[in-house]
């Protein structure tokens, strides 16, 4: 399915960062930062531009193709892996941030996805995440049309339980990135430290 929809010429969820992951990312100091499931790119190819030494991975190949595209139209480099979501690995205690912008995955693998995700941040680092709350069902603005793959509050609360939770809320809001999301949604913004 993602290769079909990122097979597009267009970039279905445009070339702009997501304005959350854009807000948080700003404040921190430039190092190492993972973006799983990244697609075509926008978010990694703003963290490099930024000075982020970026590794990104995404199981398809079409997204790879064009957020290698999008870096080199930028004059910036990115680390572009395929992978599926439970076959990652990387060394612990070595991501200065880590960011999930939009990425759901099956209630039965969301949370070990997620506390496998909290083992690579080092001590202090910072986990950025937004995401479509339960609430979304009743909006026609992207998704997952299934309840079980969208959040809730005190499950990613309860996901990321090893790290200290600065801040999370669910609100509406109106997005605009692209066909696929675009109009009133629910979200949730988390941020985390290791």
């Amino acid at each position: 399915m993602w290769d079909q929809r990122y097979a597009e010429t267009e970039y279905v969820y445009g070339t702009a960062p997501n304005d959350f992951f854009k807000q948080e990312l700003d404040k921190l100091s430039p190092g190492r930062i993972l973006l799983p499931a990244e697609g075509e790119g926008r978010n990694a190819v703003y963290a490099a531009e930024r000075g982020w030494d970026v590794r990104a991975f995404d199981q398809s190949e079409e997204g790879r193709k064009k957020a290698l595209k999008l870096a080199a139209e930028r004059n910036v480099k990115i680390d572009y892996q395929l992978h599926d979501l439970e076959a990652i690995e990387f060394p612990e205690n070595y991501f200065d941030a880590v960011a999930l912008v939009f990425v759901h995955s099956s209630a039965v693998k969301r949370q070990l996805f997620h506390r496998n995700l909290a083992r690579f941040l080092r001590p202090g680092g910072t986990l950025i995440l937004v995401g479509f709350e339960k609430g979304q069902l009743q909006h026609d603005s992207g998704g997952p049309k299934d309840e079980s793959m969208l959040f809730s509050v005190e499950e990613l609360k309860e996901d990321f339980r090893d790290l200290k939770i600065v801040s999370a809320g669910q609100l509406e809001t109106d997005i605009s990135e692209g066909a696929f999301h675009s109009g009133t949604a629910s979200v949730i913004r988390l941020v985390a430290e290791r």
